[in-house]
C-alpha cells in the first residue's frame, strides 16, 4: 500500500497494478452496495447488440465499443471504503462519494443480501402504468430470490435466470457470505426452491454466476444493450428488497457512467463500476436483481444504493439515489464463468492516484497522477512515465483516479486506445494495447 503526499491511498495488486482509494474529503456522503458480453451475447433471447463490451482494466465504464462512449459525468464518486460485513449483511461494502454542496452525510450500502428472520413474498405492488405491468408480467418469472447462509450469517439477495436450466447472474457481494461451505438456495417466482452451486465469481466487477440444481423449463431473462440508455428513460426494479420476493419498483434512468467504488477485493483490488443511476427505488435485498428498460429487456445489475443515513438495524433504506451494473460491461465476465473459465480485465499497467488544481481555495479534480509504471507494461511501452497525469482515454474525460479505473475495465484485453496525458507540463498523446490481468486475476 502506497500513500501519495495528498493522502490519496494507492492499493497495489499482485500483478504491480494498483487502484486508488482516495480518502473522503471533509465531510463527504457514503455509498455501499445494495443487498462483459462476448462478441455474440449467448444469454440473448434478442438479436444481440454489437460487439459487446465488458468491464476491463483499472476500472469499468458502460460503452457500446471502442468508437463509441459517452463521457462521465464531473465531479462524481470518489472514495475510501471500509468492508462491511456484519452477520447477516455479509459482502456489504460502506464506501464514500464528494457532495456537491458540501452538507451532512450520506451512505450508500450494497443492497444485498439482506437479514431476513423469515421469508415473506412481497404482495403484488399495482402497476404505475401499463407499460410497467406489462414489463413485470415478462419480467418476474425471469428473478429470483436467493437466501444465503455461512458461517458469518445468513441473508438474502436477488438474481436474474440466464438459462432455461438455471445459470443465475447474481452479485458477487451477495453469494460471498455463503464462503466455501454456505448454502444458497433459490426461490423462483411460482414459489418453488432450488440448492444452488456458485460457477464463478468476479470480485472486480461485483458478478457472480450460480448453477440451481435439478431444474429445467425455466425463462431466461432478455438480455438487452446498456450502451442505448438515455438519461430520463423509463426503467423497472425488480428482485427481493428486504426479503420481500417479487417486488417491482419503477423509475427513470437518472445518470450514466457514474464510477462507483464499492470496495477491494482479498487482494486489495479495487471494485469500480461505471454505474447506471436510478430513481427506481433499490433496498437491501434487491442486489444481483435486474434493471430493465421498458421493453422488459435487462440493461443492468442492481447493486448498490445511496442512502443518507443507517436505519436502526444498520442497513440503509432507498433515498432515490440508486445504481446497477451495465450489462455491456458484465457480459464477457459472464460468458467466461459459464465456461468455467477465470475472468480476465484489461490494464493500463500504472499505478495512480488522485490529482488536483487549485483555483479560489477549492480542490477541483485534474485527471489521474501515475504513481508507477510496471515493466514490460503497455504504459511504459507507449513511453508513460511516474508523474504524468492521464486526462483523456479515447473521447472518456479522466477526472479522478476512480474514473480512470471504471474506463479501463470498461474495455477488454487486447483493445487499443488513445490516451491522453500530460508530460513536464505538455500534453501528449500515446495508441496502446491494452494488456490482460490473466495471470494475476483472483477471481
Amino acid at each position: 500500500m502506497v500513500t501519495d503526499p495528498g493522502g490519496t491511498v494507492v492499493i497495489v495488486n499482485d500483478s504491480g497494478d494498483t487502484n486508488p482509494l482516495p480518502p473522503p474529503p471533509g465531510n463527504p456522503p457514503a455509498w455501499r452496495p445494495a443487498t462483459p458480453a462476448p462478441q455474440t451475447n449467448p444469454y440473448a433471447t434478442q438479436p444481440a447488440p454489437g460487439p459487446a463490451q465488458g468491464p476491463v482494466g483499472p476500472s469499468p465504464l458502460v460503452r457500446e465499443s471502442r468508437r463509441r462512449r459517452s463521457a462521465f459525468a464531473a465531479g462524481i464518486v470518489a472514495a475510501a471504503l471500509v468492508v462491511g460485513g456484519g452477520a447477516g449483511v455479509g459482502g456489504a461494502a460502506a464506501y464514500s462519494a464528494w457532495q456537491d454542496d458540501g452538507g451532512g452525510n450520506s451512505s450508500a450500502v450494497a443492497t444485498s443480501p439482506v437479514k431476513t428472520s423469515k421469508v415473506v413474498d412481497a404482495p403484488s405492488s399495482p402497476a404505475g402504468t401499463d407499460s410497467v405491468e406489462a414489463v413485470a408480467a415478462k419480467v418476474l418469472p425471469s428473478v429470483v430470490k436467493i437466501d444465503v447462509s455461512g458461517a458469518q450469517g445468513a441473508g438474502s439477495g436477488s438474481g436474474i435466470i440466464l438459462s432455461s436450466d438455471g445459470q443465475i447472474l447474481t452479485n458477487n457481494h451477495v453469494v460471498a457470505l455463503a464462503g466455501n461451505d454456505g448454502k444458497l438456495t433459490v426461490t423462483f417466482n411460482d414459489g418453488s426452491h432450488a440448492d444452488a452451486t456458485i460457477l464463478g465469481t468476479d470480485p472486480l466487477t461485483d458478478t457472480a454466476l450460480i448453477q440451481a440444481q435439478g431444474v429445467s423449463g425455466l425463462t431466461p431473462a432478455t438480455i438487452g444493450t446498456s450502451t442505448d440508455l438515455q438519461v430520463g428513460q423509463g426503467v423497472v426494479a425488480i428482485g427481493s428488497p428486504l426479503g420481500l420476493q417479487a417486488t417491482v419498483t419503477s423509475g427513470i434512468v437518472s445518470a450514466l457512467n457514474r464510477p462507483v467504488n464499492v470496495g477491494t477485493d482479498e487482494q486489495q483490488n479495487a471494485t469500480v463500476y461505471p454505474a447506471i443511476q436510478t430513481d427506481a427505488a433499490i433496498n437491501p435485498g434487491n442486489s444481483g436483481g435486474a434493471l430493465v428498460d421498458l421493453n422488459g429487456n435487462v440493461v443492468g445489475i442492481n447493486a448498490a444504493i445511496a442512502t443518507a443515513g443507517q436505519s436502526a438495524g444498520g442497513e440503509s433504506g432507498n433515498i432515490g439515489v440508486g445504481f446497477a451494473i451495465p450489462m455491456d460491461e458484465v457480459m464477457p465476465i459472464v460468458a467466461q464463468m459459464a465456461k468455467g473459465e477465470t475472468p480476465t480485465h484489461a490494464r493500463l499497467g500504472v499505478s495512480v492516484a488522485q490529482s488536483s488544481a487549485q483555483q479560489d481555495g477549492a480542490t477541483l479534480s485534474d485527471g489521474a497522477t501515475i504513481q508507477q509504471v510496471n515493466d514490460g507494461s503497455t504504459a511504459q511501452k507507449a513511453g508513460i512515465a511516474a508523474g504524468d497525469v492521464i486526462t483523456k482515454v479515447d473521447d472518456h474525460l479522466i477526472t479522478d483516479a476512480d474514473s480512470l479505473i471504471a474506463t479501463i475495465r470498461s474495455y477488454r484485453p487486447g483493445d487499443q486506445v488513445t490516451v491522453t496525458y500530460t508530460h513536464e507540463g505538455q500534453a501528449k498523446t500515446a495508441t496502446l494495447t491494452l494488456d490482460s490481468d490473466s495471470e494475476a486475476s483472483n477471481s
